[in-house]
């Protein structure tokens, strides 16, 4: 699940720097445009991952206090 959530975050961290950049959506054009229920959900998806990241804090907390 961490993983997964990584990877999601990943793709939607360089989405938003490629729409910072470029002004280009890959997101919404793979998925036939922004407004497309396809394209909404896996901005949803994405969204999800990064509140399940934030529960990710103590994780890393506690191994940075280990090492």
């Amino acid at each position: 699940m961490r993983t997964l959530a990584l990877i999601l975050l990943i793709i939607g961290g360089i989405n938003w720097l490629l729409v910072g950049l470029f002004q280009i959506d890959v997101v919404g054009a793979l998925f036939g445009g922004t407004y497309t229920a396809l394209a909404r959900t896996v901005y949803v998806i994405v969204g999800l991952a990064a509140l399940y990241a934030l529960t990710l804090f103590p994780v890393v907390n506690r191994r940075v206090e280990e090492a």
